[in-house]
């Protein structure tokens, strides 16, 4: 069965299905499925409800992603970006990109391959207004949409002598399909297992640690290592008082620095503002691989400002500026 055959008999769940997913960062083919849609079209679909299942299921997905970005920050996108050999330049020139361009590039967003994935939850991390980006995002899915659907729909016979070319070749395609999903597989049992190794890291709570500072006479120096990225900093940040860097992606040239407070006099306790403390956890392990013990403050910044630690600014030299929606 052609594709063009298949979107006929299934197009609105598969084409609500592939624009949902896509949008939450999958590698599925947006433009070649609204094209299958469109020029299905032409033999039983109705264009309007394509259309609008395509348009919801998109505008769902990047909303989605708003809010992880927003609430998540440089854990989601650096996620996003894990693949990159330079995860920190993957969203930097992202985010410029984005920023220079304004809020008018969820208007496009979508036909700039990489920039699509990263866009809904560039602005919500970016502090974009909820209700600028739906109306922003809401309009280019329209017409990201619009375009391929549309060309779909006008070129129907065309592409249902492609699609018929391609369904020739169908148990190539088969085996490629399962061979993607195995990869997918093998990579989320990759990850996984990656993920027992922290399962040995030591924590401790913000309240725990709090009440360990505000002890008269501490029998070790206490050393906290802010962990999160040098780049996640902005203007009017904050960071647990008398905290020190370490930056998580140079871990290895930081080491060298961070070996003087690595005495056993010492306590070091790692913090970040990641999603299940995902950097610190990370850091801490890769420290342990280096015979250097530390703990982790569970909840991070969070709990510790929860906790009612103190704060200070980060310091003018440690910011690396992301701009800000007003």
């Amino acid at each position: 069965m052609g594709l063009v055959d298949v979107i006929s008999h299934h197009g609105y769940a598969v084409t609500a299905m592939v624009m949902f997913l896509a949008a939450v960062g999958l590698p599925l083919p947006m433009s070649i499925t609204l094209l299958a849609a469109g020029a299905a079209s032409q033999h039983g679909l109705r264009l309007s409800v394509v259309m609008l299942v395509a348009w919801v299921a998109g505008v769902a997905g990047d909303t989605l992603f708003y809010f992880g970005g927003r609430y998540t920050g440089w854990w989601l996108l650096s996620g996003m970006c894990r693949m990159s050999m330079n995860p920190e330049q993957c969203i930097f020139s992202s985010a410029g990109y984005f920023y220079r361009r304004g809020q008018k590039t969820l208007l496009f967003a979508k036909f700039i391959p990489g920039l699509g994935a990263m866009a809904a939850p560039l602005a919500g991390s970016l502090n974009m207004q909820v209700w600028r980006f739906l109306r922003f995002d809401a309009l280019g899915v329209l017409i990201y949409c619009s375009v391929w659907l549309g060309i779909g729909y006008s070129f129907s016979e065309f592409l249902r002598e492609i699609a018929e070319w391609i369904g020739r070749a169908s148990h190539a395609a088969l085996f490629l399909l399962l061979l993607l999903g195995f990869g997918y597989a093998l990579v989320l049992i990759v990850f996984t297992m990656r993920a027992q190794r922290y399962k040995g890291i030591d924590r401790i709570t913000a309240d725990n640690l709090y009440e360990r500072l505000q002890s008269d006479t501490p029998d070790k120096l206490v050393i906290i290592a802010d962990v999160r990225s040098h780049g996640y900093y902005d203007p009017g940040m904050r960071r647990i008082k008398n905290s020190i860097r370490v930056e998580p992606h140079r871990l290895k040239e930081e080491l060298i620095a961070l070996r003087e407070f690595m005495v056993p006099e010492c306590e070091v306790y790692l913090y970040c503002s990641c999603l299940r403390d995902t950097t610190s956890v990370r850091v801490a392990h890769m420290l342990m691989q280096e015979n250097c013990h530390t703990q982790v403050i569970t909840g991070g910044m969070k709990a510790w400002v929860k906790a009612g630690g103190d704060l200070e600014l980060v310091p003018e030299a440690d910011l690396q500026h992301l701009p800000k929606f007003d």
